[in-house]
């Protein structure tokens, strides 16, 4: 295994990481210390495409050949942890809990492998290390933007899965993640006293017959073969037991697979929404946000990193569903073929049972060198 004897750095990186979170597009500290490890490996070019956003140019030193990107977030979430580990963040209401500081581990850990490799490899490999994946409208755009990929030829980065069991990977082809859509619905009626609903438009009611019909969307308006999910998760309204309120808002996303379903189920719940409320003589303001972009595999390339992943000793390549959680890492994908890939880090022994934006959420450090191998035999396979 290439990265073996780097195990246990990845390890201390991821630590040191997870002790210090930065929320999206505050990831100054973070920035710093990834152009720090990047600015000690022999040959690595090191700039900020952003503010705190960091690339890692490395060119070969045998001739023209294909420009490779390697990507890997890294900020964490507005979340009090709740782990008891000696390296918890140390940082209140900011918290690691999507993996990301594990993302950075791995490619850190895979440029510390290929940086010496440079003298025998035809073309170039930029390390996008991005801010801002969790927060709309992302970090990715603004990388794209700067110039940081342009002329690249293939991309690949990973994600790790605690639903996935350690010791296993996954390369989908297609589509591999949804598009990751939020709304925010504000329903005006006219409110009164509650002991008298009769002189009143009572909003509260109006929106729990929204939040019923939108249901349909899915169950009675989408066929069984699409994968689609309309989710209500706010309901705020009232200020009191015995006053009907004026006004109540809800919140929620809505995930798809492909541009059809999103223009469909977007004005199923326009139309629904519209109904409902008319029906019942209130009004409402729809503030529907487009999100990112759904994420899709190239079959080709997943098949070079699927290759690859058989290559790991220790790893399994498994099939998996496509998965209805959004990620930036698509806007790098329509800039060129590439392919996402899925890491296990579900296990008992290490306490990684919990989902994702949990705030006990961890992973299985074991399975670092599993993205990081593959992150680099992929590499070499592209460059070849």
């Amino acid at each position: 295994m290439y990265v073996e004897p780097l195990v246990e750095q990845m390890v201390d990186w991821r630590r040191h990481l997870h002790m210090h979170p930065e929320l999206s597009f505050h990831e100054h500290e973070t920035a710093r210390f990834v152009a720090g490890v990047l600015g000690t490996l022999p040959g690595v070019e090191v700039s900020h495409p952003t503010p705190t956003s960091v690339l890692g140019v490395l060119r070969g030193g045998a001739g023209d050949g294909p420009c490779v990107a390697l990507r890997a977030d890294i900020d964490a979430l507005p979340i009090s942890e709740e782990n008891d580990f000696a390296f918890r963040s140390q940082h209140e209401g900011v918290m690691h809990a999507c993996g990301h500081e594990g993302h950075t581990a791995m490619l850190l850990g895979a440029a510390t492998t290929l940086a010496p490799l440079a003298p025998e490899l035809r073309g170039e490999i930029r390390f996008v290390f991005q801010h801002a994946e969790e927060l709309l409208p992302g970090g990715a755009l603004d990388v794209i933007a700067s110039g940081a990929f342009d002329g690249v030829d293939f991309v690949t980065g990973c994600h790790l899965l605690s639903m996935l069991p350690f010791g296993v990977v996954a390369v989908p082809a297609g589509p591999c993640m949804a598009a990751a859509d939020m709304f925010t619905l504000t329903i005006r009626g006219q409110g009164g006293h509650g002991a008298m609903p009769q002189g009143s438009v009572d909003p509260v009611a109006v929106g729990a017959q929204v939040v019923t019909n939108l249901q349909h969307v899915v169950s009675r308006r989408t066929s069984p073969i699409d994968s689609v999910v309309v989710s209500v998760t706010q309901f705020h309204g009232g200020t009191a037991d015995n006053i009907i309120p004026d006004t109540v808002s809800l919140g929620g996303t809505v995930r798809t697979f492909d541009d059809a379903s999103r223009a469909r189920t977007k004005a199923a719940m326009e139309q629904i929404i519209a109904g409902v409320v008319a029906a019942h003589g209130a009004s409402y303001e729809l503030d529907y946000v487009d999100g990112y972009d759904p994420v899709v595999n190239d079959p080709g390339v997943a098949e070079l990193v699927a290759g690859c992943v058989r290559e790991v000793d220790g790893v399994e390549l498994v099939d998996v569903e496509p998965i209805t959680g959004g990620d930036d890492m698509t806007y790098f994908l329509q800039q060129a073929p590439g392919a996402y890939f899925f890491v296990g880090t579900r296990s008992e022994e290490a306490g990684s049972t919990f989902p994702h934006h949990h705030p006990r959420f961890t992973i299985d450090e074991r399975s670092l060198p599993h993205g990081a191998e593959t992150l680099v035999r992929a590499t070499l396979a592209a460059l070849a």
